[in-house]
């Protein structure tokens, strides 16, 4: 007998889909190559402090989350960023600077020259783009901002989100936001305040603007509440091709522990990284699989450190620093983990995550352990005074980490559009799509299983229980 929707991966845009598809009523499987479900989701303890292997939080951005948050009874366990984590650092001639936060403070601070102050002045005044025209996003910048806003703003801001590098990827894939903003109000400044209004409107907040949440126990306790509330999560199960079957249904094939097995579905979403949904829909939507496989995913390397409080020199006094590529770093950048939120660390330790490679540095995200410890080790030395070794370390690898919105993108997710029309039933639902931050792939999750509870149903946009 065939399940009515099975769910192929486990990371958050899956197991959201699953979990609200289950909600609406269908019968859901999730199948996970991983030996857990989670994705890159994953928290951990060492010596009486919590550290992250991926996401440190998440950006309030949607009503959908706390509403999810309440569906699976964890609301009481999410705990928000601290007070002291308003304030971010951004490397400039080799020390860290706070980035501004108000107009007076922009005014006052050394991070821009006057000259580049004086410049965004003139934003209003810049003529827009043509709505069918992609631009790099270094383009973008350059041309309403200055080149200087690249550097030491929208750069740093790149890396930090996507470990990405601003010449390749695309205004209107990666940040939608800004290229409407421009094509609907013809400045970013007037844009800022007047879609603000809408915003209001729709119960959602800019990114900038949304505060930031954890949980007690880490990111994890997201992903293991919609494991276990979806109930029929199984791991270690390598899905290797989906096919369609004559009744309109489709065949899961794929290997558990070395054994071949088939599975029958009436629908299947695939809520895998690109390259792997490439080789499982290949068979069935070829051109979608070419379009997935042109989809990069640098390198990454998270390092969670833990030094003595009073061996740091800098007061750690906000969420972190991010380090522009203008400076010659080794790192991407490190967040103050135990600063975020509070009751990450016994008081007198402090808890660093620093980020290395991405599209900047592949080459370091890949080498050894002990080179990378050493990099990382050098530059919180030399730029928040840590002047003894670290206490502890942890090293987590993702040598295909963040999926990059590249020129062309829009083109490339279209091919995946065409074939969910031309294959009523099938669906994709990952971060190369919609967006990559945690309220991203809860929208995604739950318009997916909107979408499939709908097909299945028999009609259009079948509700889903609030």
């Amino acid at each position: 007998m065939a399940i009515d929707v099975l769910v192929v991966g486990a990371g958050l845009s899956g197991l959201v889909t699953a979990f609200r598809a289950k909600r609406a009523g269908l019968s859901v499987a999730v199948f996970e190559i991983g030996s857990r479900p989670g994705g890159v989701i994953g928290s951990g303890r060492h010596s009486g402090a919590l550290f992250e292997r991926g996401p440190n939080s998440g950006l309030d951005t949607t009503p959908l989350i706390n509403a999810m948050l309440d569906d699976l009874g964890i609301r009481a366990d999410r705990v928000d960023g601290s007070k002291a984590s308003s304030k971010r650092y951004v490397l400039r001639d080799g020390r860290l600077v706070a980035l501004p936060m108000s107009p007076g403070a922009f005014l006052r601070t050394p991070l821009f020259s006057f000259g580049a102050k004086l410049r965004l002045f003139a934003e209003p005044f810049i003529g827009k783009a043509g709505p069918d025209v992609e631009e790099s996003i270094a383009q973008f910048v350059r041309r309403r901002l200055g080149p200087e806003f690249l550097d030491y703003a929208i750069e740093p801001f790149v890396a930090g989100i996507y470990a990405g590098d601003p010449e390749t990827l695309s205004v209107p894939a990666a940040f939608p936001r800004l290229h409407a903003l421009e094509q609907q109000y013809g400045s970013l400044i007037k844009g800022a305040i007047l879609g603000a209004r809408q915003r209001r409107k729709n119960a959602d907040k800019a990114k900038n603007a949304a505060s930031s949440f954890s949980f007690r126990d880490g990111m994890q306790t997201l992903t293991d509440a919609l494991a276990r509330a979806v109930g029929q999560v199984d791991c270690d199960v390598k899905v290797t091709r989906v096919d369609r079957c004559p009744d309109g249904g489709f065949t899961v094939t794929g290997e558990r522990f070395g054994m071949a097995f088939e599975r029958h579905a009436r629908a299947v979403v695939i809520a895998t990284p690109a390259h792997s949904a490439a080789g499982i829909v290949q068979a069935m939507a070829p051109v979608a699989a070419e379009a997935l496989r042109e989809i990069p995913y640098p390198p990454v390397t998270v390092v969670a450190s833990a030094y003595r409080r009073r061996e740091i020199l800098h007061p750690l006094d906000g969420f972190g620093f991010l380090a522009p590529a203008k400076e010659r770093p080794a790192v991407l950048g490190t967040l103050f983990s135990s600063t975020m939120f509070e009751n990450r660390a016994p008081t007198e330790v402090a808890v660093l995550t620093t980020f290395v490679g991405g599209r900047r540095n592949p080459d370091l995200a890949t080498a050894s352990e002990a080179e990378i410890r050493v990099a990382v080790q050098e530059e919180l030395a030399r730029l928040l005074g840590a002047g003894a070794d670290p206490m502890w370390t942890e090293v987590t690898r993702w040598p295909r980490a963040i999926p990059q919105y590249t020129m062309g993108h829009l083109l490339r997710i279209a091919k995946v559009d065409e074939a969910e029309r031309s294959i009523p039933g099938l669906y994709f639902c990952a971060n190369y799509r919609g967006g990559v931050s945690i309220g991203d792939c809860v929208k995604a999750g739950h318009a997916t299983a909107e979408r499939v509870a709908g097909h299945l149903g028999g009609g259009a946009g079948t509700a889903l229980p609030d």
